[in-house]
């Protein structure tokens, strides 16, 4: 507590709001263990549903991975964006305009008639998502000041976040087999539902500390070089490497990333400072995450489909053969934050 005074009397703007939050700590944690979990889950939730949904909708082989990178491709692309607009509104209100818009997507999408509607439902998720992560991350920050409880909080944080994504497969396959696909979007307005009325009643208001213009060329490089990369990945598994659209796409993509990165150390506020990634550690951490992310949420994917279409796995029994990861990524978080993180 002393801490959280000294930075009031030290800080000015946006400090007062972390004392008022303080005594209601866990309970916010809580309130931002439930958004977070909701952001996690829908990364993978819907894979279980996938083979039920592509029968149900009548899509290819070739469309069904878009039902996973929409989301996931609005959540990456715009994740800087949804942290400034998070700076300039006030986190609070970031945070529940997220909620609100994440669960009026999920409705839509768990009504989807074909499936276009169903990844424009998919991409508006990730979009709301982007907004949701960094408010989540923020809170849970300035909330917990004091270093020991911090460490409890990014435990408990780490485990939603590393175990939520194989969480949602379990779920995923048990509303998909005794409910219906449309259940594994629907379930979100519950999670939302909570998650608001506890934002509401526990979170301090808060007004925005950041009203630097936004960056809008470094959004629309970023923006368009992920999309590039991504297309160009996805035409090259429906035609070939030697495509000229998935060489075009690719090289894109490489070179608009390339002229975001130059651009962000010109330009007088950039959507991404160059020292956030240039820091070592920073830096190293981030490329850590990147690769097991791409390992992790690939073997989601191709797994599911193997489980249930090559072995016969019921989704339910799907599910399940995904516990062991859960298990292990629950355990990682917990090592990761409590012991490696206060150490080194």
């Amino acid at each position: 507590m002393t801490t959280l005074m000294t930075m009031e009397h030290a800080g000015g703007g946006g400090t007062s709001v972390d004392v008022a939050n303080y005594s209601r700590r866990w309970l916010i944690l809580a309130v931002l263990g439930i958004a977070q979990l909701m952001v996690i889950l829908d990364s993978t939730i819907v894979n279980i549903a996938l083979p039920t949904a592509q029968h149900d909708l009548h899509f290819s082989n070739a469309d069904r991975q878009w039902i996973v990178t929409a989301y996931s491709l609005a959540f990456g692309s715009l994740l800087l964006l949804g942290g400034r607009i998070g700076d300039m509104v006030g986190r609070k209100r970031a945070l529940i305009i997220g909620l609100v818009g994440f669960a009026a997507a999920s409705a839509i999408g768990g009504f989807s008639v074909d499936f276009t509607m169903l990844v424009i439902a998919r991409t508006v998720q990730g979009a709301f998502g982007a907004l949701l992560a960094p408010s989540v991350l923020a809170l849970l920050t300035t909330t917990f000041t004091d270093p020991g409880e911090r460490g409890q909080a990014f435990g408990i944080y780490g485990a939603i976040a590393g175990a939520g994504g194989a969480l949602g497969l379990l779920l995923g396959g048990i509303l998909t087999s005794y409910a219906s696909w449309r259940w594994t979007l629907f379930v979100n307005l519950v999670f939302a539902a909570g998650a608001i009325i506890g934002a509401l009643l526990w979170l301090a208001n808060d007004r925005g500390a950041d009203h630097d213009p936004l960056d809008l060329p470094g959004l629309f490089l970023v923006g368009g070089g992920l999309f590039s990369l991504v297309f160009g990945f996805s035409h090259a598994e429906t035609t070939a490497w030697s495509n000229p659209y998935t060489i075009g796409f690719l090289v894109a993509g490489v070179v608009l990333l390339a002229v975001f990165a130059y651009f962000e150390t010109r330009a007088r506020y950039p959507l991404l400072p160059p020292r956030v990634v240039l820091n070592r550690t920073r830096g190293g951490s981030m490329l850590a995450m990147l690769f097991a992310s791409v390992g992790i949420f690939g073997v989601f994917l191709f797994l599911t489909y193997y489980l249930q279409g090559t072995l016969g796995f019921s989704p339910v029994k799907s599910g399940l053969a995904f516990l062991p990861m859960v298990a292990a990524l629950a355990v990682t978080a917990q090592v990761s934050n409590q012991i490696l993180l206060p150490r080194f």
